[in-house]
């Protein structure tokens, strides 16, 4: 495992090669060192860290099974406390650094099969540079048959008592049993974020189809607001806000808000919700950026 840092001007980034995690994004400004994700020791894991890559896709699919292309497929659970396989393999693997500049760095990953019929290498890189952190991340289809394949991240953001979101997005999922999508309906009042809105004290774990690729996060207490940009790609996303039941030592200190291109459990929907056909050989790559600006 390595833990490296790059910065540019105001902006700082500390990543590990355990689980292609980053484990902080810090601006400099007058008030001292700002963070813009949550932040994690050095020997973070995945649900700990700041954030975490979603390759070969992110979210669960029900049953851990798909039909596609005539064939059946199924997955094995990848944790010891859900019965899915979730979010791919990306955040539970060890990645290598690839390069390691002052602003930048870049590590793979390749994965050879085992409990999923994905064989794959992943990319990621990071850059700061002009004000903003700029975040891609590709997957290969290394395997001998078409399947299909998504992209993510799962950050974490800091949670303070003022903290506002503006995200706009077309519909809303409902959660059911499982951890698992429902259907796709309105997005209720406490979780429409057309215009700068709080989040709400209760458990949230659901999709947004139709994501405008734009996202504000403002914590008024520091100052400081977030802008974040994804490519068309990313045309969905995911809000999670935990509770106690499912976590006793939450203390509403951060929350979760997802660019994916692919909505959850979308192998069993009749277009794929997002996913894209890679044939032997092709890619998948996708980019988002994260600035933070004064309030």
């Amino acid at each position: 495992m390595a833990v490296v840092d790059i910065s540019s001007g105001a902006l700082s980034l500390r990543a590990s090669t355990k689980g292609g995690l980053i484990l902080g994004l810090w601006r400099d400004g007058a008030e001292g060192r700002v963070p813009l994700l949550r932040e994690a020791p050095a020997g973070a894991d995945a649900l700990s860290s700041a954030c975490y890559p979603l390759v070969p896709f992110g979210n669960r699919v029900r049953d851990n099974r798909f039909a596609f292309n005539g064939k059946q497929y199924t997955l094995t659970a990848n944790t010891d406390w859900d019965p899915h396989y979730l979010h791919g393999e990306g955040w539970l693997s060890q990645w290598s650094l690839e390069e390691h500049e002052a602003d930048r760095l870049a590590m793979r990953l390749r994965h050879a099969g085992g409990g999923t019929p994905y064989v794959y290498e992943a990319w990621q890189h990071f850059s700061l540079a002009d004000g903003e952190l700029q975040m891609t991340l590709s997957v290969e289809n290394r395997g001998d048959e078409p399947l299909p394949f998504g992209l993510g991240w799962h950050p974490y953001f800091p949670m303070t008592p003022q903290t506002t979101l503006t995200a706009p997005a077309r519909k809303f999922w409902t959660e059911v049993e499982g951890w698992l999508p429902g259907e796709a309906t309105d997005i209720p009042a406490d979780l429409d974020f057309s215009k700068p809105s709080p989040l709400p004290h209760r458990w949230v774990n659901n999709g947004f189809e139709d994501w405008s690729g734009e996202a504000v996060i403002a914590w008024p207490e520091r100052a400081t607001k977030l802008s974040l940009k994804a490519e068309p790609l990313f045309r969905h996303a995911f809000l999670f806000v935990s509770d106690t039941a499912f976590d006793p030592d939450f203390e509403r200190d951060y929350f979760c808000f997802e660019p994916m291109s692919h909505l959850a459990d979308g192998h069993n929907m009749p277009d794929l919700g997002g996913l894209r056909i890679l044939q032997p050989g092709e890619k998948l790559t996708g980019s988002i950026w994260m600035g933070a600006q004064d309030l």
